[in-house]
């Protein structure tokens, strides 16, 4: 059925073609949507893309035929009235758990980190876990049972999942209780009690003893794989470095005369710029990572010269057998540390850990660069000895 520039009455209401229906020029942003039911039957609501506050956001206006074509355009010029004069038109309008989470998302989204999973990670445990419950509810009629409802069904065996998704309903509803929409928190500290109390032992990243590291690193060396795989992997044991590190680093990091690698900030952890230093293994992998072709400039491409996979060292490292993550040898690098009495706050350093202590972490005002280079070097001998790199 061909859509025409301007909804008409007959239209919508044979359309039977799942899609977002759009009333053209002067429809003041209104569409018609159509959506499959589970049921097998078709729904058909109004919507409106509106400008409130600098977002542009979708508005409900309500479902056909209850709400006519003409009830949706009259409603959508009413509504255009209002935020031309600067107003929201869902003000005093209670939204649903979903319409307040999206919203939430949204304001979120400018304080993550570019490249940053936490959008995603949002949006797929809402949708996965919260919205099939309580998704369509208004948020003043959320309880604490219905929370719970969300919750119990994951809260042993994906605990973490559970813990964090918690976090996100909370945050959700302070939001509400801020616009005025409820008066208190169903995700806080009334739903402890409720929860199970049992708690898995800490799962840690599997980790080789810091011995075995070097027969690993042979083992890696010797792989048959994408070069950028082998080289990545074994920089990162060099430097005791995470893999999103790695696996973005860009030839522009690298200071050869200064052997120096300089993370910038949008790719740490804790957000802040780090200096690693390079021992001479390390500088052998870059040197050899020089031949691998990437447009962006990667140290560590791809086959295809983009960014190298997330999984694709660990895949390695599970196809080898190595019986740890690479995340693992960090583990590896500070049990050396330890053993080898490098100390705790050059270790620390090392690994980029921020320190916990308020007051030391106001103190201290080095990066310990230059005993790290020395304990590094040393790392480097006895994971990767020259005779074999």
């Amino acid at each position: 059925m061909t859509h025409p520039k301007r909804l008409n009455a007959n239209f919508v209401k044979a359309v039977k073609r799942p899609g977002r229906y759009g009333d053209g020029r002067g429809g003041h942003g209104l569409s018609l949507l159509v959506k499959p039911t589970k049921s097998g039957w078709l729904s058909k609501t109004w919507a409106q893309r509106l400008r409130i506050d600098g977002r542009a956001v979708n508005v409900g206006l309500g479902p056909y035929p209850v709400v006519t074509l003409a009830d949706a355009r009259r409603a959508a010029l009413e509504n255009r009235r209002v935020t031309f004069k600067g107003g929201d038109p869902r003000a005093g309008a209670t939204p649903t758990f979903a319409e307040a989470a999206r919203y939430v998302v949204g304001l979120r989204r400018a304080t993550w980190r570019r490249g940053s999973k936490s959008e995603a990670q949002w949006e797929s445990s809402l949708r996965t876990y919260a919205f099939p419950v309580i998704g369509n509810r208004p948020v003043d009629s959320i309880t604490t049972a219905h929370v719970l409802s969300v919750l119990t069904p994951i809260w042993n065996e994906k605990r973490i999942t559970a813990q964090r998704l918690r976090g996100r309903i909370s945050y959700i509803m302070k939001w509400c209780i801020g616009r005025g929409y409820r008066h208190d928190d169903p995700a806080g500290e009334a739903i402890t009690a409720a929860l199970p109390h049992k708690v898995k032992g800490k799962q840690h990243f599997r980790a080789l003893p810091h011995p075995e590291v070097a027969g690993a690193l042979a083992k890696v060396r010797a792989a048959e794989t994408w070069p950028g795989i082998r080289l990545a992997f074994q920089f990162q044991v060099l430097t005791a470095a995470r893999a999103a590190e790695v696996r973005r680093a860009t030839r522009n990091e690298i200071d050869w005369d200064g052997r120096v690698w300089t993370v910038p900030a949008e790719h740490m952890k804790a957000g802040r710029e780090h200096r690693v230093p390079l021992s001479t293994q390390a500088l052998d992998i870059l040197r050899e990572a020089r031949t691998l072709s990437s447009d962006p400039g990667l140290l560590f491409p791809s086959p295809h010269g983009r960014t190298m996979g997330r999984n694709a060292p660990a895949t390695l490292a599970r196809r080898l057998q190595l019986g740890c993550v690479p995340h693992g040898f960090r583990s590896s690098f500070r049990d050396w540390a330890a053993e080898t009495e490098v100390s705790r706050e050059v270790a620390e350093a090392a690994l980029a850990h921020v320190v916990q202590d308020p007051v030391e972490a106001a103190y201290r005002r080095t990066d310990l660069f230059e005993q790290r280079r020395s304990v590094m070097e040393r790392w480097g001998d006895y994971i990767l000895p020259q005779d074999i790199a």
